[in-house]
């Protein structure tokens, strides 16, 4: 959100710590922390607040920054990005999630994200942190105003990425929420479309371990069937999400450990408890 909205926010270095510390007796095992292109923070500012999640949580994995503000970082630095990447690593982060990426449709983007990183410099930044050792994820938002063939560019320059990298761990479809962003008078997506996505995703993403049914976008009981569409990932019970409400989003803000299995187990698949890069914690 731009400076000013009624709902930007901004967090202290404190409020993060302590964001951790409300958890501390919860067996979470990852940290995912995104924002948004913040026009006054310091370079010092991103670097102190890995410190501190680790100083509060050690043993945490910390999922942090899209490519964009990966970039937004390097450019706050003054330095390239393989540096900056290095500078985070030392800090705590872990692994790069998949967000930023949109579509890399230049004429959407020209309309949607105008001032954001183009869909070339997404690919090169996540190159750039493939090759220093950083795992990362990949979104595609859909549900708007692109085209079918759209989707399938987008999915073809990841493609064309993994086959060059081998470091993208998922892809994860994103249904765009509607309801409080500038195109509201647009539908939702339908569960069919959801589902093709992920079946499309998975044939065409050959090289991609995993392909996620992101519950919190598509709601609970559709990923659980996205199962047989081709996803291997509900991902996880995920604590507390805000950006996908904040854009009027409508499924639970939390799923239990119990409830997720269940789920899975009347899929017909079996329950895998798994880490942010996919070491197998327990079997159910």
């Amino acid at each position: 959100k731009e400076k000013g909205h009624k709902q930007a926010y901004e967090m202290s270095i404190e409020d993060i710590k302590n964001k951790v510390r409300e958890r501390l007796e919860e067996p979470i095992t990852e940290i995912h922390m995104v924002g948004g292109i913040h026009p006054d923070l310091p370079y010092s500012y991103y670097l102190d607040a890995l410190k501190g999640i680790k100083e509060v949580r050690p043993d945490v994995h910390i999922q942090a920054f899209t490519c964009v503000e990966i970039q937004h970082l390097a450019d706050l630095a003054g330095q390239s990005v393989g540096e900056t990447l290095e500078e985070l690593k030392e800090a705590g982060l872990g692994s790069i999630p998949g967000g930023g990426a949109e579509v890399f449709s230049p004429r959407i983007r020209e309309i949607t994200c105008e001032r954001k990183l183009d869909g070339e410099g997404w690919l090169r930044v996540t190159r750039i942190a493939h090759k220093h050792g950083l795992h990362t994820n990949a979104t595609l938002l859909y549900g708007h105003i692109e085209t079918i063939e759209e989707r399938l560019e987008h999915l073809d320059a990841l493609r064309k990425t993994q086959d060059e990298t081998q470091g993208f761990l998922a892809y994860i479809p994103l249904a765009f929420h509607p309801k409080n962003t500038e195109m509201s008078e647009h539908s939702r997506t339908t569960g069919i479309d959801d589902l093709k996505n992920i079946a499309v995703a998975r044939l065409m993403l050959d090289n991609f371990p995993h392909i996620k049914a992101y519950w919190v976008m598509i709601g609970p009981k559709l990923a659980q069937v996205a199962l047989s569409f081709g996803a291997d990932d509900m991902d996880g019970t995920v604590k507390e999400e805000i950006i996908t409400h904040m854009a009027g989003g409508e499924s639970e803000q939390a799923l239990g450990h119990k409830t997720l299995i269940r789920y899975i187990q009347e899929a017909g698949r079996e329950p895998v408890e798994r880490d942010t890069l996919y070491k197998v914690l327990e079997v159910f």
